[in-house]
């Protein structure tokens, strides 16, 4: 019987690809090429989409431009949403082995990479389509079919290049992968944005600094109450405030303390294989957010078409409220309103359901996206019990069998993959509630990637000559 994913093979040659480094390049050319990379994403999170005609219109993709690595009316329009919503469906169209894909044959597994990279471009055209569709870039009688398509087309170009970008790094060419790089700048930028930012907003109360410091020393200069205007720089509603800022940072040292807890298992080798309480890393919360924004990215645009629509008030009914920005609208019924966490901490005390069904959501979704995880990246206690064979390891206390060393780990891994999960589900849903600048995903994503490459550094850093880093690695 032929192979399903196979039947990909023969249109493979008309995407392109990144060839892989014959051998590791020097850490400092990695560097280069991870800069590199980062260059040629924040140049396409400028430039904007050529045909458009900007309005006030709601923006679907509003709750999720962080964590996506997205900028509105620019050619990262999407992010990497359509490259993780792919490798989603397509990880769990192989976990669940309605696609056969053999990992261990060379041939199968490109096939099925570049079958994602193939359906990350069908996903692009979709969302992309639907966007101009919805008037996003203006009413399409007036921008005509010709200019639709080129909109269309331009970022599509932009998926391909954050494909080949991510391809680049994930290869050996840089450090770590590009998706998570992205995010993690994003994340970063807008933290420093809304910390520092100069620029005025009216909210109805006059003009305010959007930037939670700058608008604290404003306010301590321009009120003569002091009291209330501490009051106002620590708790103002809606743009924000040292209270966030505070959260953030809190939300930061738990994080980058809870990155420190692992189990040590003792090898035959007399070293330690070390299982982590953040087993699945931050892929439980990356799944969650792919899954989350899709269903507000595709409600939201029903919602604006059909709003009578009974099926379409299930998945969620949307309206603009008092204090939105450019005619934004917020989720206010329906799945989309349970699964997309409350703005404050009042808004949380006053809707009771709606904070208890997304406590157990996210909760529930992270342990799940954790625990299946470790099949879907081959992390499982066999899996790696194979990888420490084949380095010549064994657990002590298994027995010194590879069997023996599987057994140990299964008391151990699935069990760090669940609680690890929960955890990163339970800070992301504390850093929400306390209205943590970048949201509590965000915050989570930046730390957890940050860390990925400071540990990169560690293993590899010494060519770079820093003397800190040579003291990490003993």
């Amino acid at each position: 019987m032929v192979n399903a994913i196979m039947m990909v093979k023969p249109f493979l040659g008309l995407i392109p690809e990144v060839a892989k480094p014959k051998k590791l390049p020097p850490i400092k050319e990695r560097l280069l090429w991870t800069a590199v990379a980062l260059f040629i994403f924040l140049i396409c999170c400028q430039v904007p989409v050529f045909g458009t005609r900007p309005n006030k219109t709601s923006d679907p993709m509003y709750w999720m431009r962080v964590v996506l690595a997205s900028n509105k009316g620019t050619l990262m329009e999407l992010g990497i949403s359509p490259i993780v919503t792919a490798s989603l469906i397509m990880e769990l169209l192989a976990g669940v082995k309605i696609i056969n894909v053999d990992q261990n044959n060379k041939e199968e597994r490109a096939v099925f990479e570049g079958a994602q990279k193939i359906f990350a471009l069908v996903i692009t055209v979709v969302e992309a389509a639907a966007y101009v569709a919805s008037g996003m870039y203006g009413d399409v009688s007036a921008i005509g079919l010709p200019m639709c398509a080129l909109i269309i087309f331009q970022l599509l170009v932009a998926t391909m290049i954050c494909i080949l970008l991510d391809e680049l790094l994930q290869k050996g060419w840089g450090l770590g992968a590009g998706t998570s790089l992205f995010i993690a700048t994003n994340i970063c930028d807008t933290i420093i944005w809304k910390s520092f930012s100069p620029s005025t907003i009216n909210t109805g109360r006059g003009s305010e600094f959007e930037g939670a410091v700058i608008a604290f020393f404003h306010l301590l200069v321009a009120r003569n109450d002091k009291v209330r205007a501490l009051k106002e720089a620590f708790y103002r509603p809606h743009l924000p405030n040292l209270v966030n800022l505070l959260a953030t940072f809190l939300v930061f040292l738990v994080v980058v303390f809870l990155q420190n807890f692992k189990v040590p298992l003792k090898t035959t080798r007399g070293d330690d294989y070390h299982i982590k309480l953040f087993y699945t890393s931050n892929m439980p919360i990356i799944l969650q957010t792919a899954v989350v924004s899709n269903i507000n990215f595709f409600s939201q645009i029903l919602s604006r078409r059909f709003g009578s629509n009974f099926l379409v008030n299930i998945l969620g009914k949307w309206e603009e409220r008092d204090y939105s920005q450019n005619g934004q609208m917020f989720p206010v019924g329906g799945l989309a309103h349970y699964i997309t966490a409350p703005q404050t901490f009042y808004e949380m005390l006053n809707d009771p359901i709606h904070a208890i069904f997304y406590i157990t959501f996210v909760l529930t979704t992270c342990a799940i996206f954790s625990k299946l995880w470790i099949s879907i990246s081959h992390t499982t206690p066999r899996d790696v019990a194979k990888k420490l064979k084949a380095e010549g390891r064994y657990l002590v206390q298994g027995r010194h069998t590879e069997e023996g060393t599987a057994e140990m780990l299964e008391k151990y891994i699935p069990v760090a993959a669940s609680f690890g999960g929960l955890c990163i589900g339970a800070l992301t849903i504390l850093a929400d509630f306390l209205g943590a600048i970048g949201s509590g995903t965000g915050i989570l994503l930046a730390v957890t990637m940050v860390n990925q490459y400071f540990e990169i550094l560690q293993n590899e850093g010494q060519d770079l000559g820093f003397s800190w880093l040579k003291t990490k690695m003993h």
